[in-house]
């Protein structure tokens, strides 16, 4: 499947350049062919507006209106309202015609399964997202009839990619003579250096999902590509009692005992970790790429950088998230008209200069220094054929399985066995009703 394919052909810079006769709206400048002169779009995405998605998405919101004519109804919504409301907004007449949406089987997946987004194969090849996506970063766009990722038709367009580093704050690591860690030992050791200096050495929010993708780092420092396959496809069993995911909850539950990781982030959210880390509180965080823009726009004061999880050679991460085209969507033209702007070089150059992984711009258009160390970070996974998607993705439901068990584990009232039985539980039973 595509997971196994290395996505060689972004090598040097994450940016693939495009067949723009299929994906631009022509030289022109006219709408693409089969959009509707006129006519509303209804769009919902959960991008906030100074992050790199949120900057690029609304320039292509301006073109899009200014080439087709057509308005477009934009609501930005919450990740987690979308992510626990989709399957029901989707069955009504209340949906958007087109939506960001997470990929993976227990999300797009899990909507395709149920006839709830519209197969986009024939759309991909003729507008020639096919062709320009690499099969890597396919795998998340394409689901077979039991919604598992990687086969069958498109149901989802990915144009960013995404991956799960560390930030951290350079001036508190030069204050206490904290050297960047390459191993897992190292970053130990820089975690005991600021807990010495009284600091917590890492922001952490139990509330969503910053803590499972932490147990799942650890974990893939102890994993395989065979491990990642069987995990997120099913290949073969999974083992819950057993390394690489014993060694990633005993190892984050150590952490919280040794104090790196604060007992009362077991209730704070993702946002919450993110401002403090904004405001020079916590020394590092382990989180996504889709923070990086927004920390461009708002840290002041402080340097700061980011480094690969140290010693790993998986990593969580995949394509970005998906454009989807709800089934009950009235404008699906329009809706394809739109994924083909943001596709543009151009709409991929101002996500590349504004902290974002673009998939589709040209090389000589990324000229922002702070976004070309993201772009080597992102790259070096790569290369690796690193890449291992998210523990929350095999089945339906499981994110907030994963959000509970790691709470219990932050305010230690349950052992890492126990979450382990749970989780692993939950996991065999969505397995078995996918089929």
């Amino acid at each position: 499947m595509g997971t196994r394919t290395r996505a060689g052909a972004v090598a040097g810079l994450l940016v693939i350049p495009l067949a723009l006769a299929a994906c631009s709206g022509g030289d022109d400048g006219a709408a693409g062919e089969g959009a509707a002169e006129g006519g509303t779009l209804k769009l919902w995405h959960y991008e906030s507006e100074n992050g790199a998605m949120g900057i690029a998405w609304d320039e292509a919101i301006r073109i899009f209106e200014e080439e087709t004519g057509a308005t477009v109804e934009f609501e930005r919504k919450a990740f987690e309202q979308i992510q626990q409301t989709a399957g029901m907004v989707l069955s009504s007449d209340e949906g958007p015609d087109i939506m960001e949406y997470n990929k993976g089987n227990a999300t797009a997946g899990l909507l395709s399964s149920q006839g709830l987004l519209t197969d986009l194969t024939d759309v991909a090849e003729e507008r020639g997202w096919a062709s320009a996506l690499p099969e890597s970063i396919q795998t998340t766009a394409r689901y077979d009839e039991r919604g598992v990722m990687g086969s069958g038709s498109w149901y989802g367009v990915p144009n960013y990619g995404e991956f799960v580093t560390v930030y951290f704050n350079r001036d508190l690591f030069e204050e206490h003579g904290v050297e960047v860690p390459s191993t897992l030992a190292e970053m130990e050791s820089a975690m005991d250096t600021f807990l010495e200096a009284g600091i917590t050495p890492l922001g952490m929010a139990g509330a969503e999902y910053p803590a499972g993708q932490l147990f799942y780092q650890l974990a893939l420092s102890r994993a395989d590509r065979d491990f990642v396959t069987a995990y997120q496809t099913y290949a073969d069993e999974v083992d819950f009692g057993a390394d690489p995911l014993l060694y990633g909850a005993q190892t984050f539950d150590a952490w919280v005992d040794a104090g790196y990781v604060a007992e009362d982030s077991a209730s704070i959210q993702a946002e919450d970790m993110g401002v403090a880390f904004i405001n020079g509180s916590s020394p590092m965080i382990v989180s996504g790429s889709w923070w990086y823009g927004r920390f461009v726009s708002e840290i002041e004061g402080f340097d700061w950088g980011i480094f690969n999880f140290p010693g790993n050679t998986l990593n969580a991460g995949s394509s970005g998230n998906l454009w989807v085209v709800p089934e009950n969507s009235r404008n699906k033209e329009l809706a394809y008209e739109f994924i083909d702007i943001t596709m543009r070089p151009e709409i991929q150059a101002i996500l590349g200069n504004n902290g974002g992984l673009p998939l589709a711009a040209d090389p000589a258009d990324i000229t922002d220094a702070k976004s070309q160390e993201l772009i080597t970070a992102f790259n070096e996974v790569l290369e690796n054929d690193g890449l291992a998607f998210y523990p929350d993705w095999p089945v339906p439901g499981f994110y907030d399985v994963l959000v509970s068990g790691f709470q219990s584990l932050i305010n230690q009232s349950k052992t890492p066995e126990q979450v382990l039985t749970e989780i692993g539980s939950a996991y065999d039973d969505g397995v078995a009703n996918v089929g």
